[in-house]
């Protein structure tokens, strides 16, 4: 645990690293709050929950149909141009949101759109940085296991921040606050200077962007849009990386119904962070587990360990238990997120990399919405237990998928080096390449 955190410090503080890292935490905190926060700022209106429900849900719908074309407008005019406009219009747009409209009005609706639409790309912008920053592979593996980490403790912590803000505040302060933190995050990012190499890297991607949008025009109406899911391997990892957050979203489901018929449903917040304690305890401790393999051989492995971790729940008999299991259960999850980064990012043509990881990102989004519909179905016919032995199942067949598909995922791998010739022995009795 103390080398891996000797690992991110010493990527952290790096001349070039450092400013970006860090702008990219401030601009990512509306991210994993401002759902829930939507929520309670039209509670506050007085609106119901119905029609906090439909904020909510439009805000998110506006993050899935907008992040992969804002993601494409990155790729083709440039991080600064694109972060700085979004920096200015999503703090803007959700301002008036929540001080000049009232849930009874199509105005909200449509700013709520608008806002998810308009939320800077900070994720996969920095997750593109990474690939193109002058790091050696294993300080770029390390960067993809500080962002798993980042998601962990920003689940975490964004909602213990949106709670100390409400309680010197309004849920419209709150959410105002947030969105201008963000908001200045966004262009603390676009305006950082970067080393020259990550500079001459995103231009020529731009370039080469800009030939096959011309390339792809003369073929015919079409060919463009699809953008890095035309390519084989990248298809093939998102759909892993989908079916694998499929058995996240059943045990958000099982897990308070569990808590619910063992203990109190307001113990059900502390056991859930027991979940993501454990999987930020995992990437510290295990950080280094496996670092010598290519990432496309032990991503499967990862993956099966990931498996064995949802089986723990299924020995649970108490809310105690379950906060354990899941605790030790969620260790590889961090890892498992790290491994598909760097996945996405050998994978993904340059020119194409911060679309590749929006779609990454709605990939994971996708897979544990499915797993959360089918939770909520499934928890009344099978109960908790049976959720849970579902969950299982799915990561097991996920494991075995991603084994099948390793020939694929190795695709953009590095070429094992050279062995090193043995001068020792006279030229006569050396074995011939």
């Amino acid at each position: 645990m103390i080398a891996t955190t000797r690992r991110f410090r010493h990527l952290l503080t790096r001349p070039g690293v450092a400013g970006p890292a860090w702008w990219s935490v401030v601009s990512r905190l509306p991210v994993y709050l401002m759902s829930l926060a939507m929520v309670l700022v039209v509670r506050e209106q007085g609106g119901d929950y119905a029609r906090a429900g439909l904020v909510s849900a439009l805000y998110t719908l506006g993050m899935a149909v907008g992040g992969p074309a804002v993601a494409r407008r990155v790729d083709r005019s440039g991080r600064r141009a694109v972060l700085t406009a979004t920096g200015l219009v999503y703090p803007l747009a959700l301002s008036v949101l929540v001080w000049a409209t009232a849930p009874a009005e199509p105005a909200q609706l449509l700013l709520a759109l608008l806002a998810g639409a308009a939320l800077p790309p900070a994720n996969a912008c920095m997750r593109s940085l990474w690939a193109r920053l002058p790091l050696k592979d294993e300080e770029r593996e390390t960067a993809y296991l500080w962002e798993a980490l980042l998601t962990e403790l920003l689940v975490i912590g964004a909602p213990l921040m949106l709670a100390a803000l409400m309680v010197t505040g309004s849920a419209r302060l709150a959410v105002t606050t947030v969105a201008v933190v963000g908001g200045v995050g966004a262009l603390g990012l676009a305006l950082t200077p970067l080393p020259r190499e990550t500079e001459d890297r995103e231009t020529e991607d731009r370039e080469r962007a800009e030939r096959a949008r011309a390339a792809d025009s003369g073929r015919g109406a079409g060919r463009g849009l699809l953008g890095p899911l035309r390519d084989r391997a990248v298809l093939t990892l998102l759909a892993v990386m989908a079916a694998s957050a499929v058995p996240i979203g059943l045990l958000v489901l099982a897990i308070p119904a569990f808590v619910d018929a063992h203990g109190s449903r307001g113990r059900t917040g502390l056991v859930y962070a027991c979940w993501g304690v454990g999987s930020a305890i995992g990437a510290l401790w295990l950080g280094r587990a496996g670092s010598g393999v290519a990432v496309h051989r032990r991503f499967p492995w990862l993956l099966l360990a990931y498996a064995a971790g949802t089986a723990l729940p299924l020995l649970a008999t108490s809310e105690l238990t379950l906060a354990l299991a899941l605790a030790l259960g969620g260790a590889p999850i961090a890892l498992v997120s790290a491994s598909e980064m760097s996945l996405v990012s050998s994978l993904a043509e340059g020119r194409l990399l911060t679309e590749a990881f929006t779609w990454a990102s709605l990939a994971t989004v996708a897979g544990e919405a499915v797993g959360q519909q089918a939770g909520g179905l499934l928890v009344g016919p099978l109960g908790p237990h049976g959720v849970f032995a579902v969950a299982l199942a799915v990561a097991l067949m996920t494991a075995l998928g991603a084994f099948a598909a390793r020939g694929v995922l190795g695709r953009g791998a590095p070429p094992p080096p050279p062995a090193p010739r043995d001068t020792s022995a006279p030229p006569h009795t050396r074995k011939s390449s």
